[in-house]
């Protein structure tokens, strides 16, 4: 069976533009092109230059993963490098997201790539993990099944309906975001996972959700924020995610220095 086709570039630029809910009219005035050309573009009348490309793209704020794509289709070479985060090339950035880790001990924080694949962690992460199934910590690990298997933390979370149904959230927006397949098979493996919580009442919106951890030491409500590259070049990095947790109480406050000061000590 040969291999199919890769869609032209206008119409990889006609799904972003309908992806982003936004009319020919509004993408050309946004982009200050003329809708006769845009619309040409789209439908391969016209052949679109790198230039014209790229400034679509950023209006429709297009991933850069998916830029190259576009510029690829159009026949021109990609704009953004994509290497590991261990290449030579980006030891500044990966020192920085070790320093920012390291840096928000005793407090759990985590990297991952745009998969919810684990990239590295800080020494507070490894004990609230302890006794999960092997199986689920064998690299390479995702957060997202690790929270919310039934194997993994889901039974620990004492709001797990509520904390799954944020988690629900960002991987929508992130689909929407990126369009990205592999997050839309992620969510679909995770809805199916059982969630006793998720048979009674609707989930309540809420602004701030805190993960509510049954440990050891105690019930641990944690506060999590995201952090990202500020206008990266570079695929890998444009894909990086610092998920920092920061306690909701003062209770989770102490348990946590604690249990940092024990791990020291070890």
């Amino acid at each position: 069976m040969s291999a199919s086709l890769p869609s032209p570039v206008g119409t990889l630029l006609r799904e972003w533009r309908q992806r982003r809910r936004l009319s020919q009219l509004e993408l050309a005035l946004e982009a200050d092109v003329s809708t006769r050309h845009l619309s040409c573009v789209e439908t391969g009348r016209a052949q679109p230059s790198r230039e014209m490309v790229l400034r679509l793209a950023e209006h429709l704020e297009v991933p850069l993963r998916e830029r190259n794509r576009l510029l690829t289709a159009a026949g021109y070479a990609p704009m953004y490098g994509q290497r590991q985060l261990d290449d030579p090339a980006l030891r500044a950035a990966r020192e920085a997201v070790e320093l920012v880790l390291r840096g928000h001990e005793p407090y759990p924080a985590l990297a991952v790539d745009r998969h919810w694949t684990l990239v590295s962690y800080n020494r507070v992460v490894p004990p609230l993990l302890a006794g999960l199934s092997a199986g689920l910590l064998a690299p390479p690990v995702n957060v997202m099944r690790l929270s919310l298997h039934p194997q993994g933390l889901a039974p620990r979370i004492l709001n797990l309906a509520q904390w799954r149904e944020q988690l629900f959230a960002r991987l929508r927006q992130q689909i929407a975001a990126s369009a990205d397949g592999e997050l839309v098979a992620l969510l679909d493996e995770l809805r199916r996972y059982p969630c006793a919580q998720a048979g009674g009442a609707a989930v309540e919106p809420a602004v701030v959700v805190p993960l509510q951890l049954a440990t050891p030491a105690g019930t641990l409500s944690l506060i999590s924020t995201t952090t990202v590259f500020g206008t990266p070049v570079e695929v890998t990095l444009s894909e990086l995610a610092l998920e920092t947790f920061f306690p909701a109480d003062d209770a989770t406050a102490r348990a946590l220095r604690a249990l940092g000061e024990q791990h020291a000590s070890a």
